[in-house]
């Protein structure tokens, strides 16, 4: 193992990753939570801080098993300590985004070196798609982050001595961070990891990983850290277990049911997109680790993250139920390996990948524009200024990144300014930018991507009292902006498993809704648009008080 590196792209200094977070983290507080998946994920902890109930996740007071509980409990601890706001909301998800640039940083410059480590950063946060999922409030960011360090601490336990503290040490740290994997997405990790573990052992002919996986200390350490929240929560809710275990995971694996239908290669092209800036090299980064010589130990870290890599994209495309969050895993793996093979090539890392990125950038904040011209015969303000921030962002990562070729062998100049070493950085630093500018812009082209703006028209005339429904549809942002469950009408949807197990809670028949309207004086619904002509063609009484493309809000006084 070595740890060195060269000037030119040397190591990642304190204040190079305070400048990485606090570049991560500008736009977190800014973007209003989008529908449907961030209202969720910002709700769910939201009422585990109501109600005191941190074991029974709930959606709108309903039960809610489809995930297990690790996030929600982080979040919820965030809530106690420093209220709900965009920034909150997104904290657990967005710093564990940003936690997997330090952790491919540690481990390649552990196993190879600093330059490749470096390499490896700039490479992951060059990835539009990385860049984009990474910020937003959803379970796969800390999933991918549990995962893949998951991965990276067996990787390192079997580059150990065999026998050794070092060994036993990765090993156990392995056990726990899976142990916080399947506490983030379920068991889903017994698949990617222990089909890897199988692969790669068939693949090489080497059993000498099962001998070194420390079972005696490893398995009850992981069932200390994750069993508790399975048990308590199986032994208050008999239901829970057939629901997660059978329903979200064999079932929705191998049936249509979720109606997330996507053709065989729709990941491939993700991942193609998603590396597009780096996709050349990452096709020669994989074929070198396919061909890993391995380290001193005879293992083959390099060849053991790409088989990872290749199975988890496999295993999901095959499924019949596809979301194009669920290969973000890969990408960390990806650019560590890429970084390992490009590391001897700093000009081609700067200088190609670096204005295929700012190309990409630019291409996005453009098309964004003319869809929004296009599907809504305008443009908002908000967005458009999002959009030159993106390119402007881009196009300094471009000029930052280029520079004429030198005469003489590639490395390092002894008369190259000291700044240049740096040109990596801060080719990152203006991409992690841009993508998070394209998601603002995003997020501010209509139609409506979050209930932000209808909430604050509406929040004063709600009072503790006020009675909440939401009719013909579920709003998933309008309950943590408002702080407040809502009474559903006419609604089934994701909430379909909680309305069956507590029928009439939180509930009201469209009959039983208009009874309760007619007596009140103090109610507010939020009416699908065209469920709202419906009811207002039959007379119903009220006043509209805020609507936007996808909801009508309508006052009783």
């Amino acid at each position: 193992m070595t740890t060195g590196g060269g000037s030119h792209i040397g190591g990642l200094r304190w204040w190079a990753w305070l400048a990485l977070a606090a570049v991560w983290l500008v736009t977190i507080q800014l973007r209003p939570m989008m529908d449907p998946d961030e209202g969720r994920y910002a709700e769910i902890p939201r009422e585990m801080v109501t109600t005191g109930d941190w074991v029974t996740p709930r959606l709108d007071g309903l039960k809610y098993f489809e995930k297990p509980a690790l996030q929600y409990w982080a979040t919820a601890a965030v809530y106690s300590v420093a209220g709900l706001s965009n920034w909150s909301s997104r904290l657990w998800t967005v710093v564990l985004g940003f936690a997997c640039l330090p952790l491919i940083y540690a481990w390649v410059a552990r196993l190879y070196d600093r330059r490749s480590a470096t390499a490896a950063v700039v490479l992951l946060a060059m990835s539009p798609y990385f860049g984009a999922i990474g910020h937003l409030d959803l379970l796969d960011a800390g999933f991918t982050f549990w995962m893949c360090a998951t991965v990276l601490a067996f990787a390192l336990a079997q580059c150990s001595p065999p026998r050794s503290g070092a060994e036993r040490g990765w090993m156990l740290l392995c056990w726990a961070l899976a142990a916080l994997a399947v506490l983030s997405k379920g068991i889903v990790v017994f698949v990617l990891a222990g089909g890897t573990l199988i692969a790669y052992s068939v693949l090489e002919r080497d059993l000498r990983p099962w001998r070194r996986l420390h079972w005696v200390l490893g398995v009850p350490l992981f069932l200390v850290l994750s069993a508790p929240w399975f048990i308590l929560v199986s032994l208050r809710n008999p239901d829970f277990a057939q629901y997660f275990f059978i329903h979200e995971h064999f079932q929705r694996f191998l049936t249509t049911e979720a109606k997330r239908i996507e053709p065989w290669w729709y990941f491939l092209a993700l991942l193609a997109a998603g590396a597009l800036p780096w996709l050349v090299p990452l096709a020669r980064g994989s074929l070198g680790a396919w061909r890993d010589p391995g380290l001193d130990s005879r293992f083959k870290p390099l060849k053991f993250i790409l088989i990872f890599s290749a199975l988890t994209l496999v295993f999901f495309s095959i499924s019949d139920s596809k979301l194009a969050t669920y290969i973000l895993p890969i990408f960390p793996p990806l650019a560590a390996l890429t970084g390992v093979a490009v590391a001897a090539r700093p000009g081609f890392l700067s200088r190609w990948c670096g204005v295929a990125a700012a190309v990409v950038a630019v291409i996005g904040a453009g098309g964004y524009l003319i869809y929004a011209q296009r599907h809504n015969g305008m443009l908002p303000a908000d967005a458009m200024g999002w959009a030159a921030a993106a390119a402007v962002a881009a196009l300094l990562a471009a000029a930052a990144g280029w520079r004429r070729k030198q005469g003489g062998p590639p490395g390092p100049s002894a008369a190259e300014p000291a700044w240049r070493a740096w040109r990596p950085l801060a080719v990152a630093l203006l991409l992690v930018f841009a993508w998070q500018a394209l998601l603002c812009e995003y997020t501010f082209i209509p139609p409506s991507r979050s209930a932000y703006a209808l909430v604050q028209t509406v929040a004063p005339d709600v009072h503790p009292g006020t009675a909440l429904y939401s009719v013909g549809q579920y709003r998933q942002t309008i309950p943590p902006y408002l702080g407040r469950t809502l009474t559903l009408v006419s609604f089934t949807g994701e909430l379909h498993f909680g309305e069956m197990r507590e029928p009439g809670h939180q509930q009201a028949t469209p009959e039983q809704f208009i009874q309760q309207w007619d007596a009140s004086r103090d109610a507010i619904a939020f009416f699908d648009p065209r469920v709202w002509d419906q009811y207002r063609q039959r007379g119903l009484p009220g006043r509209v008080i805020a609507q936007d493309s996808f909801t009508v809000a309508v006052s009783r006084s």
